[in-house]
């Protein structure tokens, strides 16, 4: 069997330290790994229900978290916490394993345990000679935290995390029959035989799967991932200074037919790129709101075929992208910030070369070497807004003069660009959603200075008041409280998402599963 290690606590905390929050009981549960694999599953998942039970029968809420990356409230809960991160077995499926009407390859299809982070996924995906699709601006979140929050990365034509998820298996309650193998019907992924060595009920249903992917963790406990890869590819990033109107042009049309980025080119290089009018993977702007310049730097990065002395020629990518970190210096500064507020801009104006990515020589890498780890594990706040990308312009300047005329605020503005997601609740709702994000280093409430909360509630107000759509991240900073909130930003989706969670959690776990950031949300 799997045992488990439960401490009494009184409180927890994020990676980014937006606690701390209230807490009696922590789980970490550690896999039998004299078993085979299949028995280590699913003796895991027999103890996932009785850990579920303990929580029923004492009348609290239960609830996973992974590696604490989310800067919101949304993986807590006062009651009982689950530690994911030593539950990482990883299955690859064969031909027969493949359902007779699957679209998908079995050499990119795989089964990934809940507490596999992204980089452990990615290194087992290279040893097979493949890669995830994208994933976010750091590699550190286990694959269930991603998809439950809507990690979306900044990929244009591919999506978000959960966009690639092909299948879940989810413990929704006490019983044998509460574990749940759910894909979608229109898209199967796996056969019967194959999800029969789980001990799973099948469950193949679009609209329900939809609403499980982005399940704010509160779908049940998401105990196994199957996602579908791809080839190994490269990734090939620069930075450079564009004329500011340009950018944002390109940020409200994501037209790249006429633009050359100018990108420097490597005479070593087997296949010397011409990326004039090519529209690239990824595509970020920074925007300084303090600082009305001419030209913004923006970072493009174009998709590569892989080949393997790539570092012989752009040298190895993680010391090059590991000098983009936060210095300390930067939050020595904030807190003298908080006593003169005034003096936020005149900082981050005299500081932006250590927060804004200079331009560079291009550097290139696989998925995880460019997308390498968190930038700062300190005091951070992150605000993101998602709107259609053709109001990128108007939601910026929004957002901007708020910042400024309500701040000063400690962080500056980047805008990135993702595919629309097919999950019900996913922020990326739009065709092509802008994510606009405002990033930083926490401060406290003085004076001159207001707190991050009502900045929250500012910029939410602002977006209303100027008719712009909107979505937020649900991992990031946000005043989750706001009447409405949630129906604003996704409309009858809300009501559809709370029938499906009904489907598939009776009344009695729907408790056990929900937490106070989904009672902030009205979800629960």
């Amino acid at each position: 069997m799997a045992s488990t290690n439960t401490q009494n606590r009184q409180r927890w905390n994020t990676l980014h330290k937006n606690g701390p929050f209230s807490l009696k009981l922590f789980h970490d549960t550690k896999l039998n790994r004299d078993l085979s694999k299949f028995e280590s599953y699913n003796a895991a998942a027999t103890e996932i229900r009785r850990l579920i039970r303990l929580a029923d029968n004492a009348n609290e809420r239960f609830r996973p978290m992974g590696s604490k990356w989310s800067l919101s409230s949304i993986a807590h809960c006062k009651d009982r916490m689950h530690y994911t991160p030593r539950l990482n077995l990883k299955f690859a499926v064969r031909d027969k394993d493949i359902h007779a009407n699957s679209p998908y390859k079995s050499e990119n299809v795989f089964l990934f345990q809940c507490g596999n982070v992204i980089k452990e996924i990615s290194l087992a995906l290279q040893k097979k000679q493949k890669s995830l699709k994208t994933h976010g601006a750091s590699n550190g979140q286990t694959i269930a935290g991603c998809i439950s929050t809507g990690v979306h990365g900044a990929a244009v034509d591919v999506g978000s995390v959960q966009d690639y998820v092909i299948g879940l298996n989810l413990i929704t309650g006490t019983k044998p029959e509460d574990v749940i193998y759910l894909e979608r019907a229109s898209k199967p992924a796996l056969n019967d035989d194959y999800i029969e060595n789980f001990k799973c009920k099948i469950i193949r249903d679009d609209e329900l799967f939809n609403a499980a992917l982005v399940g704010l963790g509160s779908m049940g406990f998401i105990h196994g991932v199957v996602l579908e890869a791809e080839d190994m590819y490269l990734l090939h990033r620069c930075v450079r200074k564009i004329k500011k109107e340009t950018a944002l042009k390109l940020a409200n049309t994501l037209n790249f037919g006429n633009f050359d980025p100018h990108f420097p080119v490597n005479p070593l290089d087997p296949n010397p790129p011409d990326y004039r009018g090519v529209r690239p993977y990824h595509f970020k702007v920074y925007i300084n709101q303090y600082n009305d310049e001419a030209t913004l730097p923006v970072e493009f990065i174009y998709k590569r075929d892989y080949f393997p002395n790539y570092k012989d020629i752009y040298e190895d990518p993680v010391p090059n992208m590991a000098q983009f970190i936060y210095t300390d210096l930067i939050n020595t500064l904030i807190k003298f910030a908080e006593k003169v507020p005034g003096s936020i801009p005149a900082l981050i104006n005299l500081l932006k070369n250590s927060i804004m990515p200079k331009e560079n020589k291009p550097v290139m890498g696989k998925l995880w070497e460019i997308f390498w780890d968190a930038q700062y594990k300190g005091r951070a706040f992150a605000c993101s807004f998602g709107v259609d990308h053709t109001h990128s312009e108007k939601a910026l300047k929004v957002l901007s003069k708020v910042t400024v005329d309500d701040g000063p605020i400690p962080g500056i503005f980047a805008m990135r660009f993702v595919k629309q997601s097919q999950a019900m609740l996913a922020c990326t709702k739009f065709p092509f959603t802008c994510m606009i994000e405002i990033d930083g280093i926490q401060w406290k409430e003085s004076d001159g200075l207001i707190s991050l909360e009502e900045y929250s509630e500012r910029m939410i107000n602002a977006l209303k008041q100027n008719n712009i759509p909107f979505t937020i991240h649900w991992g990031k900073n946000a005043k989750w409280d706001h009447p409405g909130l949630a129906n604003h930003m996704f409309g009858n989706d809300v009501n559809k998402w709370k029938q499906l969670r009904a489907q598939l959690l009776s009344p009695r776990m729907q408790k056990v599963f929900s937490n106070k950031f989904l009672d902030d949300i009205k979800l629960s």
